[in-house]
């Protein structure tokens, strides 16, 4: 067998790994601490000792560096120090997420204690409970919350107590969303007052002789009472910026104090209390004033629903304080049913529900007893997908 080249052409000497022959099960006899003889600085003698004047060697901690999930070491972006660095803003967020979750519940639950409750429920026989929930609207012409400066601007006069410048029936239950107006001189048996006009039955026994009314000629059962005089209906259209109407023609009513042109436009609270108290532009009179509430009505309710009201706190807390200071609801009326009421009176509104007068046979606001005594049927029924434009115009006549 040829001798091992003791130099290879790498000039490495693998000697001392191999050993001086090819015998593969040879122990190699150097310690593990010691270098090779031959190898080194030590090649030109026995192995020796590190020089004595030499410092000792510093050994490092063993235990290797920490790491987290992403093998970042501690120095890293994921070391401890920088991770409290990372995780502040973000902590930060969610403090401020959770105090504007704590102010859009807490602003309204601090309004509700200033609402006037009164009792709306009818004493003696009614109408069996009905699916779904039925809610009576009533916009009165109270003054309260207006100064004397407002009510001349708003040509509402001075006349105390209340009387109902607005009725609306709306049902909300598995169908779609319905809201039907009561013109006000709509000639109905008042209980103990024989047929007179229906807003008769609000000044001659408030909301009590109003639903019990009702509930006799319609044969739906009223669930829920909601009232709001002028002074809301105003602050609410201001709070939220203004809203848009659109008249079909020019409106200029000294008694309404307005004067609009025609077409859409943004208009403030006051012009938008004058066009829905408005009835001596049109032929129609009470017919058309329903429209415009209704009009004005869905035209707040959308303005509320946006986001905007809930991500500016200005005017979430103008909103919320404007809805309640000239409001007066049933005193079974709970947060959840009033949400739900303002929640869903865009939707009669915005295509997705029905809105209309009731049917009515002529200009004279003689109530269609057949086609009203179907429509208030599907109500009472729960039945609202069923009803058409047969029984639900928007003025409440017959459609052509």
């Amino acid at each position: 067998m040829p001798a091992r080249d003791p130099n290879p052409r790498d000039g490495a000497d693998y000697g001392w790994l191999y050993g001086p022959d090819d015998d593969a099960t040879q122990v190699v006899g150097a310690s593990a601490s010691s270098p090779p003889p031959g190898h080194g600085a030590y090649a030109a003698g026995p192995p020796q000792s590190p020089p004595s004047d030499l410092p000792p060697m510093q050994y490092p901690d063993a235990r290797p560096p920490a790491r987290d999930g992403r093998g970042h070491d501690g120095g890293g972006r994921g070391s401890r120090g920088g991770g409290n660095r990372w995780l502040r803003p973000r902590r930060i967020i969610t403090l401020l997420l959770v105090a504007w979750l704590v102010f859009l519940i807490a602003v309204p639950f601090w309004a509700w204690g200033k609402i006037e409750k009164v009792d709306a429920s009818p004493s003696g026989e009614r109408p069996a409970d009905q699916p779904g929930t039925t809610y009576l609207l009533v916009g009165s012409d109270s003054r309260e919350g207006l100064t004397k400066a407002q009510r001349k601007q708003l040509a509402t006069g001075d006349a105390e107590g209340r009387r109902t410048d607005t009725i609306m029936m709306m049902h909300v239950g598995s169908g779609p969303t319905t809201l039907v107006s009561i013109p006000r001189d709509s000639i109905v048996p008042i209980p103990g007052h024989g047929r007179t006009k229906i807003n008769a039955a609000y000044a001659y026994g408030g909301p009590k002789l109003l639903v019990e009314t009702l509930e006799n000629v319609t044969g739906v059962r009223i669930d829920d009472y909601v009232e709001i005089g002028f002074g809301g209906f105003v602050n609410m259209v201001d709070a939220v910026g203004g809203v848009e109407i659109c008249p079909k023609k020019r409106i200029k009513d000294k008694d309404a104090g307005l004067n609009l042109k025609k077409g859409c436009q943004e208009v403030d609270g006051a012009q938008a209390l004058g066009y829905a108290r408005s009835r001596h532009t049109y032929a129609t009179q009470d017919l058309q004033r329903v429209q415009s509430q209704r009009e004005v009505l869905g035209a707040i309710a959308g303005e509320v629903k946006s986001p905007s009201t809930f991500l500016n706190p200005f005017r979430y807390a103008g909103v919320v304080t404007a809805a309640t200071d000239s409001l007066r609801i049933g005193d079974n009326v709970g947060p959840l049913s009033l949400g739900r009421f303002a929640w869903n009176l865009s939707g009669a509104m915005g295509g997705s529900g029905h809105n209309c007068t009731v049917p009515i046979a002529d200009a004279s606001v003689r109530w269609d007893k057949e086609r009203a005594l179907t429509l208030f049927g599907y109500i009472k029924d729960g039945q609202t997908d069923k009803i058409t434009k047969a029984v639900c115009t928007k003025d409440g006549l017959p459609a052509s």
